[in-house]
């Protein structure tokens, strides 16, 4: 197996050896492994091919000591068609949420949530994909 070297902030490594000791895990490894593996395969859904799809993506920063609303601000225009709406809030003194909703293929929320993904000083990003076109996906899982 090839080793590989990554960057972390040391906040998140002693949450990742945390996680590895509190679930069972033999190590660090093993965690970015599962989650690399997830991360990689959550756009991968061949039940969501082809299919008219929304999504929810919320964004949270802080937004003392970044210019990550300025960023989103950016996507949400440069993403004019697949922004169906977005949302700004403040959340306690020093955070923003950006909730965006979103309408279009699996391969353009893909797209949209990995830009927002790779924005530097974003803190979480979470979001759901639903297909909006009669799909079941309950009756896919029976």
């Amino acid at each position: 197996m090839t080793v590989v070297s990554v960057s972390m902030p040391d906040e998140l490594l002693s949450r990742i050896d945390q996680f590895a000791d509190e679930h069972g895990y033999t190590g660090r490894s093993e965690v970015v492994r599962e989650a690399s593996r997830n991360l990689l395969g959550e756009f991968e859904d061949r039940r969501l091919e082809d299919r008219e799809l929304m999504a929810i993506v919320t964004v949270l920063f802080d937004y003392e000591t970044t210019n990550v609303e300025e960023r989103m601000m950016h996507l949400r225009h440069e993403h004019e068609g697949l922004v169906a709406s977005n949302f700004h809030n403040h959340i306690g003194n020093h955070h923003c949420m950006e909730l965006f909703v979103l309408e279009g293929t699996l391969e353009e929320i893909s797209a949209f949530v990995g830009r927002i993904r790779a924005t530097k000083d974003t803190l979480t990003v979470d979001y759901s994909v639903t297909p909006v076109d009669g799909f079941s996906p309950l009756a896919d899982a029976e």
